[in-house]
């Protein structure tokens, strides 16, 4: 066999694998158009659903009145691909995640296997959770909030006369306006809730640990709360129920992170590969306990803690 045909032979797998990744591609981005194509079909109901919160808070304000204007001509159509594009991804996530587990399994070792597939079914229940989540409790409280700047106006009579006193402030919302706001609630809070989901995986990997994720706790709430103020809009309600959410599953990832390393160090004891006795032996050395370095390192640990 020449040099070539060894080069050749190499390459193979990997013209495989890439023809493989293509054929993946291609079904789950099938499956997105076919989402899509059926949303944009009944986009009208969807639109009413999405408006439910919108409607609710405006009743509970005496005003019957939920419509929504079209400032540009071409509004319309794009409120329409907007909804197909979220309906579409949604009704084609299943088959998006299969399409993934079929190109990763082959290369999974069988306990590998059990260990990946729960994260790929708990994913879409948390981001359909979270998506909840900001349907029926977050965007009522937010949009009741933003409908408490409106303003009655007034007249006064004098004679023949009438005069303003003060004018009014009435909602007259754009479609595309409040659906791209829905979204981008919906959005937020579905993927902050992958929050336990991502850093349990990443624990079970063994790149992240429950010790590690509590001592840089007073970081994770500074980012949370940069989080909560940028995909939020500019109304302190919501920035709180998103901060205390999104911490709220910080503290239960450090949780499952916990629990994921319990799991693994028991069964490296029941494989024998971790031995208890020599902990204790390292321990009671006396260049251990001595060494002025791990005295150092210790007290800074405690001062951490």
């Amino acid at each position: 066999m020449t040099k070539t045909d060894e080069i050749e032979d190499s390459s193979a797998p990997l013209i495989e694998h890439l023809a493989e990744l293509r054929t993946r591609l291609i079904r789950a981005m099938l499956a997105f158009v076919v989402g899509m194509v059926i949303c944009f079909t009944v986009w009208n109901p969807i639109f009413n659903f999405l408006t439910e919160p919108l409607c609710s808070a405006l009743a509970a304000r005496g005003q019957e009145d939920c419509g929504l204007v079209l400032i540009k001509l071409q509004e319309g159509f794009f409120v329409a691909v907007s909804i197909s594009l979220l309906g579409g991804l949604v009704l084609s996530f299943p088959m998006i995640s299969y399409q993934l587990w079929r190109f990763v399994a082959p290369g999974l070792y069988k306990s590998e296997k059990g260990a990946f597939l729960p994260f790929l079914v708990a994913s879409p229940f948390m981001f359909f959770l979270g998506a909840s989540f900001a349907y029926f409790v977050v965007t009522p409280l937010a949009f009741d909030f933003f409908l408490g700047f409106q303003q009655d106006g007034s007249l006064v009579t004098d004679g023949e006369v009438q005069q303003t006193q003060h004018s009014a402030i009435a909602f007259m919302g754009s479609a595309q306006e409040y659906l791209s706001l829905t979204i981008k609630f919906i959005v937020a809070f579905g993927l902050c809730f992958q929050l336990p989901v991502l850093l349990t995986l990443l624990g079970k990997a063994g790149i992240v640990s429950a010790e590690g994720l509590g001592a840089v706790r007073k970081y994770a709430v500074v980012a949370i709360l940069i989080l909560a103020a940028v995909v939020t809009p500019p109304d302190i309600i919501t920035q709180v129920i998103l901060f205390v959410v999104v911490y709220g599953l910080y503290e239960i990832s450090i949780f499952l992170v916990a629990r994921v390393e319990k799991k693994r160090e028991a069964r490296l004891r029941a494989e024998g590969y971790y031995d208890d006795e020599e902990e204790e032996d390292l321990a009671e050395d006396p260049l251990h306990t001595n060494d002025p370095l791990m005295k150092e390192f210790d007290e800074d640990e405690e001062d951490r803690k």
